[in-house]
């Protein structure tokens, strides 16, 4: 999995005009599910977005996860996050899931983020969305549970 990770102070998925998904403060997941994703990396996953201390403390000091400030997650699929730009002028999606295996196991990402208590918006898989956020710093990690 590789997850675009920014901290946000609002953040809101659209589909054909309509509303259908937003946060207040907390995380916006863009997240590109890679063939090779097993169990083992939703769970890397979940539980390094939600202990991750990227929010600031009552000092200034980047030092609280999105649990510690009571924070959302919204959670959009994107598999152009996978994407080889080394050859030619287009891009390769070899390295992504096929759709049947991303969606399972996005739908699996979102279920254990809510496990560990964490309130989660979606966007909806396989569909064209416009997304609308202010970013917070602006604060932007990247994570991926494989690197090969």
């Amino acid at each position: 999995m590789k997850i675009v990770a920014q901290r946000v102070n609002s953040a809101s998925v659209k589909i054909k005009g309509e509303t259908i998904a937003g946060i207040q403060k907390g995380l916006v997941l863009l997240t590109g599910i890679s063939h090779s994703d097993t169990d083992k990396d939703i769970d890397i996953a979940a539980d390094k977005i939600c202990n991750l201390r990227i929010f600031e403390d009552d000092k200034g000091k980047i030092n609280l996860s999105v649990r510690d400030v009571n924070g959302e997650l919204l959670v959009v699929s994107q598999f152009t996050l996978l994407a080889d730009l080394d050859k030619g002028r287009r891009p390769s999606f070899t390295r992504a899931a096929s759709p049947d295996k991303a969606e399972s196991i996005y739908n699996q990402f979102i279920a254990s983020l809510r496990n560990k208590g964490v309130k989660v918006e979606c966007g909806k898989f396989r569909e064209y969305m416009q997304l609308e956020l202010v970013n917070d710093g602006p604060a932007t990690f990247i994570f991926e549970t494989d690197r090969d």
